[in-house]
């Protein structure tokens, strides 16, 4: 496999966010992915809107060859995983031919050592119960701390890392 570079994300390229959100959609086996517009909604927004300007809006990518091919941002927001107003929420995706090559591991540890380092004390996320990724999360220390029908409110306690 080629060398995968992790790195931050440069002002520059914020827009590339948009792209990995939509990625970061889980589509079913089976089912017809949304319209590319879906990220303009409201509840989507939250992950995108005025990237950079909060305390704890942090993002890195994966680029192989000088090409960017996965990205995880946090930021507290009250989004899925929103647990309270000092827990960054996680977003992460990569694009479908990088997936399941530990790409996604590598950019969920950096970011949460960022996390830990920034002297926060817990991280979350929110992901389809039928995601493959839960075990990826639960492997880098994530655990259940509420769920619904469809998902899991996933918390890491960074002092433990």
């Amino acid at each position: 496999m080629e060398d995968v570079i992790i790195r931050p994300l440069k002002d520059s390229e914020k827009e590339i966010l948009k792209e990995f959100l939509y990625e970061a959609i889980f589509v079913p086996e089976g089912e017809e992915p949304p319209e590319k517009n879906i990220i303009n909604r409201e509840e989507l927004m939250v992950y995108l809107y005025a990237f950079g300007r909060g305390k704890a809006d942090f993002a890195l990518v994966a680029e192989i060859d000088e090409k960017i091919i996965g990205a995880v941002w946090t930021r507290i927001m009250n989004d899925y995983g929103h647990v309270d107003d000092e827990t960054p929420s996680f977003a992460i995706s990569l694009y479908k031919e990088y997936r399941s090559q530990g790409i996604g591991t590598r950019l969920m540890q950096e970011m949460l050592q960022i996390l830990k380092d920034k002297g926060y004390q817990k991280a979350s996320l929110a992901v389809q119960k039928a995601n493959y990724a839960v075990r990826m999360y639960k492997k880098l220390g994530f655990q259940v701390f509420r769920e619904s029908e469809e998902e899991y409110i996933m918390i890491c306690d960074l002092t433990q890392i």
